[in-house]
């Protein structure tokens, strides 16, 4: 059996640091260890008017329990949740899932370009995923990222060289989160253990020019329009997706887990910078996903990651796709 690296368990450590969550990290090796079996078939198709969405399958993080995940949960509560929502308790299972529309004309846009291996060793399969949906990489154009976090970014930088891995598209983010990461002042306010994500970005994202920020809710792309879902991070932004009379909305972060952030909106996780603001955007987006009737995914969504949202009670509820 392979035995983990320094590496492997610096990346693990250093995701769970970076994202404000306790660095006691329960390293799991690569898929020979993982509990959770990846989907049979690595990515899902369906259909938005004339777009074709993809969502493709990174890996997953099977993260530890600990008291610190949530300020106003405990972990048996945690794990209730996952019961309730007919998950594992064994562990919090957080996949990694990007997201991909191509356009009649073959042009392929990416929503959060997934890990680039850098964050778990158990994930790091979105490319070779891709090319397994038959999407050629090559035809990135566009790329949207929804926040600054390692787990949506690295996927965009080469691990020892931060080369850019797609130096022709354009990377769309909002303006209050690439002016966060990139102040050099922010590194005196953000932990010790979370200076590193903002060097790394320091480092690349202001050097390249092909990054373009746009501010307030603004199309895009044609068909495709920001939202703005901050709170998980100061410029965290979801999107929606319309072609004729059908859309969607992709909402990244804003549902982390579904189990937790649609029962409980009103967890504040340890992986929200403003645990209240991120209440107000949860519900501001379940309020207007419940309203339309819109189908929704998220990046940490359980597979296949789309679904409809309905009212339970004060909270909401998630029914998933069927593959």
């Amino acid at each position: 059996m392979h035995s983990p690296s320094r590496r492997d368990m610096l990346v693990s450590a250093g995701l769970a640091a970076a994202l404000g969550v306790a660095s006691r990290v329960t390293l799991i090796g690569p898929a020979s260890a993982q509990k959770t079996p990846g989907p049979a078939l690595p990515f899902y198709k369906y259909k938005v008017g004339e777009f074709q969405i993809t969502e493709v399958y990174d890996g997953i993080w099977e993260k530890a329990h600990d008291p610190t995940f949530f300020k106003n949960a405990s972990v048996d509560e945690v794990k209730s949740a996952l019961r309730a929502a007919g998950e594992t308790d064994e562990f919090v299972p957080i996949p990694f899932t990007p997201m991909a529309l191509t356009r009649a004309n073959g042009e392929v846009i990416l929503f959060d370009p997934g890990t680039g291996g850098q964050v778990q060793p158990t994930a790091g399969k979105f490319l070779q995923n891709l090319k397994a949906a038959g999407i050629d990489p090559a035809k990135v154009t566009k790329i949207m990222i929804s926040h600054m976090h390692p787990d949506h970014i690295f996927g965009l930088m080469e691990k020892e060289t931060n080369a850019q891995v797609y130096p022709n598209a354009e990377i769309v983010l909002s303006v209050p989160e690439f002016k966060f990461w990139t102040d050099p002042a922010v590194l005196e306010k953000l932990p010790p253990a979370r200076r590193g994500l903002a060097q790394r970005i320091q480092a690349t994202f202001p050097n390249w020019k092909n990054v373009r920020q746009v501010e307030g809710e603004v199309e895009v792309a044609p068909g495709i329009r920001t939202i703005a879902t901050p709170g998980h991070t100061p410029g965290h932004i979801s999107f929606h997706v319309s072609s004729g009379n059908e859309q969607m909305i992709y909402s990244a972060d804003t549902f982390y887990q579904p189990a937790f952030s649609m029962k409980t909106p009103e967890w504040q996780g340890a992986f929200d910078q403003d645990g209240p603001t991120a209440e107000r955007s949860r519900r501001m987006l379940a309020e207007r996903l419940v309203t339309d009737k819109i189908l929704v995914t998220g990046y940490h969504f359980p597979w296949p990651g789309g679904g409809k949202l309905s009212r339970d009670g004060s909270a909401y509820a998630l029914t998933l796709s069927k593959v």
